[in-house]
């Protein structure tokens, strides 16, 4: 489990559940209409509320949702298999609702806000600009976060303001001897590395580009 969720115990998680399960099923019913009516806005901060006001049902939902044998079975050992078993009915009867869940949990371990999970993306092209157009949505798990549309060098400008989020962040970090854990390390070298096979492949395209204009006949 995460550091938060092993402070609270599975049984007082579960017993805090069992105790109003009636009305968490019924605002899961809520929950699981709205997102299939693509609702997600709504969910997200219904869920939020959920994790606000009432932590220990949220993280008996979440963790239940998430489908984790390790919480299955640590209720199992301290209340028995029909404990167990009525959580595991969440996941299979609230499917829809693992994601947006766990976003939310995220949220709540991690202190993240709107984490993104997808960029959605098309291209199209202004013929009398002479110049692609790119359409972008960052999307946190279903919930579209935005919708921007640029030029390639606008869109890349915007990536350049995030890249010197992140390394300010690490600047400000390294200013402070605070430390990073090796698996956002591990991360930050894996998206360094997928950076600069982008940018070689933007080079190549800028190269190709000069020697032949956009427009030139």
């Amino acid at each position: 489990m995460d550091e938060i969720d092993s402070q609270a115990m599975p049984r007082v998680l579960v017993e805090e559940f069992l105790e109003r399960e009636e009305g968490t099923r019924a605002l899961l019913d809520d929950l699981e209409r709205e997102t299939l009516e693509g609702n997600h806005e709504v969910v997200r901060e219904r869920i939020r509320d959920l994790a606000e006001n009432n932590q220990h049902v949220f993280y008996a939902v979440a963790l239940s949702l998430s489908g984790s044998k390790q919480f299955y079975g640590d209720v199992e050992a301290q209340l028995g298999v029909e404990a167990a078993d009525v959580l595991r009915d969440l996941g299979d009867t609230y499917p829809a609702l693992a994601e947006p869940f766990g976003v939310v949990r995220t949220e709540q371990t991690r202190e993240r806000r709107n984490p993104v999970t997808e960029l959605e993306a098309t291209t199209t092209y202004h013929s009398e600009a002479e110049v692609p157009v790119v359409s972008y949505t960052p999307k946190s798990g279903a919930v579209d976060l935005f919708e921007g549309q640029g030029s390639p060098e606008e869109v890349l400008q915007f990536a350049s303001y995030l890249v010197q989020a992140t390394t300010d962040s690490l600047d400000s970090a390294l200013d402070h001897d605070y430390s990073v854990n090796t698996e956002e390390l591990g991360a930050l070298i894996d998206r360094q590395e997928e950076l600069e096979s982008e940018l070689g492949r933007l080079r190549d395209q800028i190269d190709e580009l000069r020697r032949t204009p956009v427009g030139d006949e």
